[in-house]
């Protein structure tokens, strides 16, 4: 019989709390087993996992094909820096170039970093392309954004958790509202190199632009010869029921920014996408990192290319989606007060005088969801893509059960 006395959680929540600094502040869950959809705490209890690590794990803990590609490649060669070519480079910068429609790719590892390299890549266009004045590079942002949390990166975020404190501020940004083309258009001018969007704002709150939005962005980048930069990093790769969110809307950009999924929930990999006359402006030491494609990563991230390839999982994302989405609204003027996504992705708000977002996510703890908030009363949900009907279900129930 467990008692309280002799659960592991709170030990190993304190050696946390003591031993690292405080950048998060997580649920008092103490994972040590996943599959699938599920994961396993500390002293046994499981949970069903609605966060995928923000999109990271689209195909779920321990992918039986990605989790061998991964063993195949142990065995044989993790590492080598980029200054070596190695036998799984060619194959994953090849295939994914295809599943993206673009000729080139440039493998790095977290998405910030991916941002980043979109960063220079746009300016270093601007410069040798567009012919914009040295140092005088803008770029056009929107509020409420969430592209990673480097110096630069913050520089142009409008959450005061993510910026304050940080400066001094990368200058180059235009901010502009979320979903208003007209403040775009306004914003460009002949400086302008690129404009950096997310399809849809994850850390927001699954915030869905108007319909229009997406391709009306794409056509005033094509007027105005500037960069379209589409942050796929967590609405990529199946997440809403399409490869990327933009082609919900027929939209193709200039650069796809891809990462989360892309590691297959194993290892860290990212990855600009684009064509020649873009991503061809670098020039050997201008940019690089020491793990970024490396063959671990590439050996995995060729294996999700694939799984990708079926069109298996942006199916069930997109009807399992449709199937969470009507669930959702079934709860709305009964503890929910808007529900937002796509696919397998929602962003929910529920009514601030009940509890906050922070106290819902405790509560489906609780009742064995994990569930991330954001923002006050929203909480996102993100199930892994190879969830099961009954379990959307179920997670519902426990949702349902939170709210009353």
């Amino acid at each position: 019989m467990t008692t309280v006395e002799s659960l592991r959680t709170p030990g190993a929540m304190r050696d946390a709390e003591r031993w690292t600094a405080h950048n998060y502040h997580p649920l008092p869950v103490v994972v040590a087993e996943a599959e699938g959809a599920w994961v396993t705490d500390v002293d046994g209890r499981r949970y069903l996992d609605c966060l995928s690590g923000y999109s990271a794990l689209n195909f779920g803990h321990r992918h039986p094909g990605l989790i061998a590609a991964a063993h195949a490649q142990l065995d044989r060669l993790t590492l080598t820096s980029r200054a070596f070519v190695h036998d799984q480079f060619a194959d994953f910068c090849h295939e994914l170039a295809e599943l993206c429609g673009k000729e080139l790719v440039l493998p790095m590892n977290t998405g910030a970093e991916a941002v980043e390299t979109a960063i220079k890549v746009a300016r270093k266009w601007g410069y040798q392309v567009k012919g914009v004045p040295a140092e005088q590079a803008t770029i056009v942002v929107a509020e409420g954004n969430f592209h990673g949390r480097t110096t630069t990166i913050v520089s142009f975020s409008t959450d005061p958790e993510a910026r304050n404190d940080f400066g001094p501020y990368t200058p180059g940004f235009r901010i502009v509202p979320y979903g208003d083309l007209a403040a775009i258009a306004a914003a460009i001018d002949d400086t302008t190199v690129a404009v950096l969007l997310e399809p849809i704002q994850g850390e927001q709150g699954v915030v869905v632009p108007p319909a229009g939005y997406l391709p009306g962005v794409r056509e005033l980048c094509t007027q105005q010869n500037v960069l379209f930069v589409a942050d796929e990093i967590q609405s990529g790769l199946g997440r809403t029921g399409e490869t990327f969110a933009c082609d919900h809307e027929g939209v193709r950009p200039d650069m796809y920014l891809l990462g989360k999924a892309l590691g297959g929930g194993i290892v860290p990999v990212s990855a600009v996408a684009a064509d020649k006359n873009v991503l061809g402006v670098l020039r050997p030491g201008e940019h690089g990192s020491t793990f970024g494609g490396n063959p671990l990563a590439c050996a995995v991230g060729t294996e999700v290319v694939r799984l990708l390839r079926t069109g298996e999982f942006q199916t069930r994302s997109a009807e399992l989606g449709a199937h969470l989405h009507s669930a959702l609204r079934g709860l709305l003027g009964q503890g929910l007060v808007a529900v937002r996504g796509r696919g397998l992705w929602a962003g929910i708000d529920i009514d601030p005088s009940l509890m906050t977002g922070r106290q819902a996510c405790e509560r489906l703890a609780e009742r064995g969801v994990l569930a991330k908030d954001t923002h006050g009363s929203t909480i996102r949900l993100a199930p892994p893509l190879m969830i099961e009907a009954d379990e959307v279900d179920w997670a519902i129930e426990q949702l349902t059960a939170v709210l009353r």
